[in-house]
């Protein structure tokens, strides 16, 4: 199976890239968005093939994988042939929406496209028009590091958090952090942070943090979330969009949509290691169920075998 798409996220596109499908991707020599190629930060296997832009067209693909507004409305006219943009057709949808969280229409209004949402949550808020949609929820790959949390802080992870302000919780980590010891990691931290690390270094250095802290208002639930509970690392966070249905609140994790709660929980984490520990195996179990990376290349497989098929039962029926 070949799928063309763009580099958009890089460890969701990682993770993807563990099914048994190829990949193609574009490049550009000016690296725009989406046209980065592999990059140095991620593992890619050998699946994961560059393509230069103008060659685009010369290839053959099974289907296209639409990510961004960008890719469906611009990029697509601009790289595929005519041909290629008849293939079967998917769009990730990567975030809820953000114009009004219930009354937002979906650019796409097409049966002949299925529109996947990475959470319920976005499922249930976006206005899909149309379009079929489904859910494959996330997957990451287990790792060899285990958690210790012997470091008496918290980690949070959030790129370019300074210029992202209120939605991505800006406020909520300054007010914590004035009442719990928290490190910031992530490209474009400033003056708040300790800077990138890089993403295959990222479960050895959060390994020996105490817990993981979330201070995100509004958004998909995020991978580094997903990655903490998998190793076991206690993480803490608002009770909103995917999160509230991912943490049993006290049991494998801590969530509430009252700031101070979860700067007590903090500091009762701090405190008491032992407790530290069991909520992050609890995370574990959690995560190793709903986030386990061979169900989501399956789910993956199932979508794009169905997809392609579908296509090649309408050619046939043509002939």
């Amino acid at each position: 199976m070949k799928i063309f798409t763009w580099h958009i996220h890089g460890s969701y596109l990682f993770y993807l890239s563990q099914g048994t499908y190829t990949i193609y991707i574009p490049t550009k020599p000016e690296k725009t968005e989406g046209y980065y190629g592999r990059g140095e930060t991620f593992p890619f296997g050998t699946n994961v093939v560059e393509i230069p832009a103008d060659e685009v067209k010369d290839h053959e693909f099974d289907c296209i994988l639409y990510q961004t507004n960008q890719n469906y409305l611009t990029d697509q006219y601009e790289i595929l042939s005519a041909e290629q943009r008849q293939l079967p057709k998917i769009y990730i949808e990567h975030d809820p929406p953000r114009q009004h969280p219930t009354d937002t229409k979906h650019i796409l209004n097409d049966a002949n496209v299925t529109l996947v949402h990475v959470t319920h949550f976005n499922r249930l808020m976006w206005d899909s028009n149309n379009t079929p949609t489904r859910v494959i929820e996330h997957g990451v790959t287990t790792s060899n590091i285990t958690y210790t949390g012997e470091i008496p802080k918290g980690i949070v992870v959030i790129n370019n958090l300074p210029i992202r302000g209120r939605l991505l919780g800006l406020d909520i980590f300054l007010e914590a952090k004035e009442q719990v010891p928290l490190d910031l990691v992530g490209m474009g931290t400033g003056d708040l942070g300790l800077g990138e690390v890089l993403h295959p270094q990222l479960p050895e250095f959060q390994s020996r943090y105490r817990f993981f802290f979330n201070p995100i208002r509004y958004t998909s639930l995020g991978l580094a979330v997903c990655e903490a509970m998998m190793m076991g690392i206690p993480v803490v966070g608002l009770a909103t969009t995917e999160l509230s249905a991912v943490i049993d609140n006290g049991y494998s994790g801590f969530i509430h949509t009252d700031i101070n709660y979860l700067i007590e929980k903090m500091n009762l984490l701090i405190c008491d290691p032992e407790l530290a520990k069991e909520i992050g195996s609890n995370g574990r179990d959690v995560a190793m169920k709903r986030f386990n990376i061979q169900r989501f290349v399956n789910d993956w497989e199932s979508l794009f075998n169905e997809v392609t098929s579908k296509s090649n039962s309408s050619i046939s029926a043509s002939l």
